[in-house]
């Protein structure tokens, strides 16, 4: 699948998820649920994570379209919650860099987006995203270059 058309959503979220999207749904970070977030859809083994978004006017700019930097928050959104498809608990994935490519205007109401691993080296994520409104028209594309990073575990003795 190119990132430039719109996948069929994953219709359900499996039984067994993985740490990182059990985490997403149980408590959403407050600039998820700023930009309406929603966990669609999961495939840890092919490594790809489907999400919605249901913006509101709040989340444009002064002529009705979505801001571009809230369609970047969300492109990273997606994109970081597959990256940590694959990791440990303890681990995090920090985004190392991103580019965003706009393509049409975002407009509010629901929008769809799809991240996809590309590469999952032993410590960088390769992923890439699409971002699309409801009527199907692409909002961005997106890839980005994540870190994993192991937390350090506290000391006992202290």
């Amino acid at each position: 699948m190119s990132i430039k058309d719109r996948p069929t959503e994953l219709t359900s979220l499996p039984d067994d998820l993985p740490p990182n999207v059990a985490a997403q749904i149980k408590k959403m970070s407050p600039a998820s649920a700023l930009l309406g977030l929603e966990v669609v859809g999961c495939d840890a083994e092919k490594g790809i994570v489907d999400q919605a978004f249901t913006t509101t006017d709040q989340l444009c700019n002064k002529w009705g379209g979505l801001h571009g930097g809230m369609v970047a928050a969300m492109l990273d959104d997606v994109m970081a919650l597959c990256a940590g498809l694959t990791v440990e608990w303890g681990q995090i994935v920090p985004t190392m860099e991103m580019k965003a490519n706009y393509i049409g205007p975002g407009r509010p109401g629901r929008l769809t987006a799809r991240a996809e691993t590309v590469r999952r080296g032993k410590s960088v994520i390769f992923i890439e995203c699409g971002l699309w409104n409801e009527d199907g028209s692409l909002v961005a594309t997106a890839t980005s270059t994540f870190t994993v990073v192991t937390l350090k575990k506290k000391d006992a003795k202290k």
